[in-house]
């Protein structure tokens, strides 16, 4: 995860979720044209967050899907890489160092001028510009230069063989027509795109909606769904009631908030396998948190499958890492058992003694410490109170708070947090990020600034290797590195579960990351839905 992704750790999903507040209570379909809920060839669906800015060269979709834009490559259902504003997968030369895409001919912006291959070249210059604010230019860091090699040929040199290069491809192209020219950071383009991709904006009121028409000259074709509208609703019950009235065609919800639409027969529930973590930082600069035998024991006392049963109801897994247990990465051996017992025999022999009230002591220092979670998030708050309340149980006090991200960024260096994660595309793109010692509190990037020298050789393996066997050693490496001195403790992985009318053929979930915004849902391709007969 990098800055930007972890704000997946910590805060770029949260733009819309972490702030309780009443959701914006307008019709989205009314009064610009954009159509109401169940409209024959409209779609209507409920979020809980929004963009910052819908410019790809500050972060937007990044990860794929972001439907006004294209990227060289995409990922169908499987999450395998398909050409997408390339004409076929890249060809890669130099010992995994030169990545040469052919480009897609014929293929429009929707202002009717050309695509070609100096848009892409202008596209990742001006992410990997200094002056260009964009939190995840990080990821690109391996991309020594881009070049056209002429109008149809677009050249990757990368300083060194990363191997999940093709995977950040899906990142969205923008016209260097429309977007040179003016302040990158906030010029026009960042709240009026012009792309490629199968819709085109058609408004956005902030903080409640935004409208889409398809593209009539898409180079996919044009889609069946007309008009789409994304209602911007932070408040969970909010969204269920505007669902269930007729206002949405579809929405994310919780899972305490699905089971009232089981009745229905005209909606369907569908749940996304996902990579999402959610897990408590353990600060390595707190005496407490950053004591080995107190990571080992709290790692070992928490009910992860109480958590899965109680907090999320089923829908989700329990978590030792970024990587999910059902991940082809994942490393058997490594699952934690929940015990107690074993958890206290550790404080013990450790010196971690029992004192006033129950709080175990050492040398004078209490076993005690803050969690924060960040306000309105009824999900993380669950999870930082049953953490608490098993922590208790070992000797251990955890004084759990809430706050703004603002507040809680200064306090990451000694403070615990209750973080969220996870993409799915690679390995890399979760664990380097969160525990590479390099990225110790840059920005939310390593969040418990985790230390080790092992891990850190392993990752830079991981990274660089292009044998698959070699990668899955690295990160098997991580993962035990990761269990032997836990600078978080991971909790679960959470479903994601969508309710949506039953109106559509053929509907499909990718596994998602942790960012459940635009991209992601079962509207990832809405662009290819068809109506049932």
């Amino acid at each position: 995860m990098t800055a930007r992704s972890i704000r997946g750790v910590a805060a770029t999903a949260m733009a819309g979720v972490l702030a309780a507040g009443a959701a914006a209570c307008s019709t989205p379909g009314s009064g610009d044209g954009d159509g109401a809920a169940g409209g024959k060839d409209s779609l209507v669906v409920g979020l809980a967050n929004e963009p910052e800015t819908l410019s790809p060269l500050l972060g937007y979709g990044k990860d794929g899907n972001s439907k006004i834009f294209d990227g060289l490559l995409s990922r169908d259902a499987g999450m395998k890489l398909r050409p997408a504003l390339a004409a076929e997968l890249p060809k890669i030369t130099d010992d995994g160092r030169t990545y040469t895409f052919k480009l897609r001919q014929g293929v429009k912006f929707s202002d009717g001028k050309p695509f070609g291959a100096k848009d892409v070249v202008f596209t990742y210059r001006t992410i990997l510009d200094e002056k260009t604010n964009n939190a995840a230019k990080g990821e690109l860091d391996a991309i020594d230069k881009v070049t056209a090699e002429n109008d149809d040929t677009v050249v990757f040199r990368l300083k060194y063989p990363y191997a999940p290069f093709a995977e950040r491809t899906v990142l969205p192209v923008v016209p260097e027509h429309a977007a040179k020219g003016q302040d990158v950071n906030t010029g026009s383009f960042n709240t009026a795109p012009i792309g490629t991709g199968p819709y085109v904006l058609t408004g956005w009121s902030k903080g409640e909606k935004l409208t889409f028409k398809a593209n009539p000259g898409y180079w996919g074709g044009e889609p069946e769904v007309k008009k789409l509208t994304m209602a911007i609703i932070k408040d969970d019950d909010v969204r269920a009631t505007r669902l269930r009235s007729g206002d949405l065609d579809g929405a994310i919800l919780p899972p305490n908030l699905v089971k009232g639409f089981k009745g229905d027969k005209n909606k369907r529930t569908i749940t996304a396998r996902t990579t999402d973590f959610r897990g408590v930082t353990l600060p390595t600069a707190n005496k407490v948190t950053g004591d080995t035998a107190v990571r080992r024991a709290l790692d070992l006392a928490v009910d992860r499958k109480a958590m899965v049963d109680k907090l999320l109801e089923g829908a989700g897994r329990a978590g030792y890492g970024p990587v999910p247990t059902d991940s082809e990465w994942f490393t058997k051996g490594t699952e934690r058992p929940h015990d107690v017992d074993k958890a206290r025999k550790l404080l013990d022999d450790a010196g971690w003694k029992p004192g006033d009230g129950g709080v175990r002591e050492k040398d004078g220092q209490r076993a005690a410490f803050t969690l924060w979670f960040p306000a309105g998030d009824k999900l993380r708050e669950e999870h930082a109170l049953a953490f608490a309340s098993d922590a208790k149980k070992t000797g251990i006090e955890v004084k759990v708070q809430s706050g703004t991200w603002e507040v809680i960024e200064p306090r990451m260096k000694d403070d615990a947090v209750l973080a969220g994660g996870g993409n799915p595309a690679d390995p890399d793109f979760d664990l380097y990020n969160l525990l590479h010692s390099s990225l110790a509190l840059d920005g939310f990037n390593n969040m418990a600034a985790y230390a080790n020298p092992d891990v850190d050789k392993a990752l830079e393996e991981g990274r660089r290797s292009g044998d698959k066997a070699a990668r899955k050693a690295a990160y098997d490496k991580v993962q035990r590195g990761l269990a032997d001195n836990p600078g978080y403790v991971f909790l679960t992985h959470v479903d994601h579960l969508y309710v949506m009318n039953d109106a559509w053929q053929d509907v499909t979930t990718q596994v998602e990351p942790h960012d459940h915004g635009l991209g992601a849902g079962p509207w990832w391709n809405v662009e290819d839905w068809q109506r049932k007969k």
